[in-house]
């Protein structure tokens, strides 16, 4: 029997030996990262060319800031598409977890806030896990149907904005050291937790197995259910780390904070773009958050230059699909297998 690595699908004799596919900064990674170097460069000149200054200290305060919300999203949804799983719930989750923040804090204390959102995010998660792992439903129908259920409770709850956050705690959300918001180490932190968990710890191997082939995983002597259990938990939580933000950026709880934003929707977009493979096991948060760049300079370039919402969606579209189109084509051939 030979040890199982992500990209090679078959037996392995142990859990304990497998291990990610390591990255030595080729294929996805480094393509994604050199793409969004591409496209602020492009955007540079494109929008000087239309008599605009892109590189200034207000816009990559901008971008940074925008980058934050959703590579924190899309640093869960890694996790979980990892496993072959997905999180459709994360819009409705974040909306909820601003409205809660932000009650909490008017009432209580910041502390009590934090730990009643994350707590919150956890008990999401967990749900969800359990409804994919125990009543074997698919991940689309299960969090879409978690979804659903939290839209439900806000709308029923909430007409507008609610609760207040104290000026102390918006400080996340407005400080920065130079052009560089504080809310980023924020997202450099999660992302680390990410990477470490993913790639340095045996149920982080557990999840490429899970996703690269489930059955073998599970004949190995993987705990499959239990593994996509905890990715979705720390989806949520992920997701959580968002929520405090944004209501750090919005002084108050919004029910359209998650959704207004497509949250749901952008952060696979982000996932996908970073090179990490939908089927699962394969990818990893590095590229994702190279994903988010794009995404996020993209949006900045198109609202300095006035581009229509419509155009854009189709821009950002071709650019998800060409993405996949060259990931898929590299690995066809060994040197496209990267992690």
């Amino acid at each position: 029997m030979t040890a199982l690595r992500p990209d090679v699908r078959e037996p392995v004799s142990s859990p304990r030996t497998r291990r990610p596919p390591v990255s030595h900064f080729t294929g996805p990674i480094t393509g994604v990262w050199l793409a969004a170097l591409a496209v602020t460069v492009l955007g540079w000149i494109v929008v000087a060319a239309r008599g605009g200054d892109f590189l200034t200290v207000t816009t990559v305060v901008a971008i940074l800031q925008n980058c934050v919300a959703l590579g924190l999203v899309a640093a869960g949804q890694t996790v979980v598409i990892l496993t072959g799983s997905l999180d459709l719930s994360v819009a409705y989750l974040i909306s909820l977890g601003t409205l809660v923040a932000a009650e909490t804090m008017e009432s209580g204390s910041v502390l009590l806030a934090v730990l009643a959102v994350l707590a919150l995010s956890a008990a999401a998660g967990l749900v969800n896990g359990l409804i994919i792992t125990g009543l074997k439903v698919n991940a689309f129908i299960a969090t879409l149907g978690t979804a659903f259920v939290l839209r439900g409770w806000i709308e029923d709850n909430y007409t507008g904005p609610a609760g207040k956050v104290p000026a102390s705690f918006q400080h996340l959300g407005y400080d920065r050291m130079g052009p560089v918001p504080v809310s980023v180490f924020l997202l450099l932190a999660v992302a680390a937790v990410v990477w470490l968990i993913t790639r340095r710890t045996t149920p982080g191997h557990h999840m490429y197995a899970t996703g690269g082939d489930e059955h073998a995983a599970r004949l190995s002597g993987v705990r499959t259910r239990r593994t996509v259990v905890l990715a979705h938990i720390l989806c949520s939580l992920c997701v959580g780390a968002a929520a405090l933000f944004l209501a750090a950026r919005l002084g108050a709880g919004a029910p359209w904070a998650g959704t207004e934003a497509r949250y749901d929707l952008e952060s696979i977009a982000a996932v996908v773009l970073g090179g990490t493979a939908l089927a699962g096991g394969r990818g990893g948060v590095t590229g994702t958050l190279g994903g988010v760049l794009v995404l996020s300079v993209l949006d900045n370039v198109f609202n300095q230059l006035g581009v229509d919402p419509f155009f854009k969606n189709v821009v950002r579209g071709v650019v998800i699909i060409a993405a996949v189109a060259v990931y898929a084509r590299g690995r066809r051939t060994p040197q496209g297998r990267t992690a």
